[in-house]
């Protein structure tokens, strides 16, 4: 009968089954592939121990080694099994939101602009004091060059010039 948590755990530890240990092994293996996968650049926003850090390297110089690369991704498993992953999963779901964070600024960016053209003045005095770093003469400019085009049923590179003010001053 177990007399502390320490045994409870051991206990646990022995009723897994060999599949659900390989089960488990295997989906450390996948996770490291992943690591291994990511650019240099986007490893270097997780949050990863230095011994994840120096196999990182290591894997980055045996890409081209299948075999190895293999044995190395094992040895990186092994790793992430004593390493706490809450927080590396966390920032790799922080980074591949991103990418949703970005088309709803663009989104955003869109709708700021055909607020201008329709409403004018109003929404231009608007979004001044919302970016005080617009130019009111270029911001005018480009919105009534804007307008132009959108009435003529042509949107062109003034309509595109508008956005790329917009994207600027966001």
């Amino acid at each position: 009968m177990p007399h502390s948590a320490n045994d409870i755990d051991d206990l646990e530890q022995e009723l897994k089954s060999k599949t659900e240990i390989k089960r488990e092994m295997h989906d450390l293996q996948d996770f490291a592939q992943k690591l291994v996968e990511m650019s240099k650049h986007q490893r270097s926003r997780l949050p990863l121990t230095d011994e994840l850090l120096d196999a990182m390297i290591v894997a980055d110089k045996i890409t081209n080694k299948h075999e190895a690369l293999r044995r190395h991704i094992r040895h990186i498993a092994k790793i992430l099994l004593e390493t706490d992953l809450a927080p590396i999963h966390q920032a790799i779901d922080v980074m591949n939101n991103k990418h949703q964070q970005e088309t709803a600024k663009f989104v955003r960016l869109e709708n700021l602009r055909d607020e201008l053209i329709e409403q004018g003045n109003n929404a231009i005095e608007a979004a001044l004091i919302e970016k005080p770093t617009m130019e009111r003469q270029k911001l005018r400019q480009l919105v009534r060059h804007a307008a132009k085009e959108k009435k003529a049923e042509k949107l062109g590179k003034h309509y595109q010039n508008l956005f790329a003010y917009l994207k600027e001053h966001s």
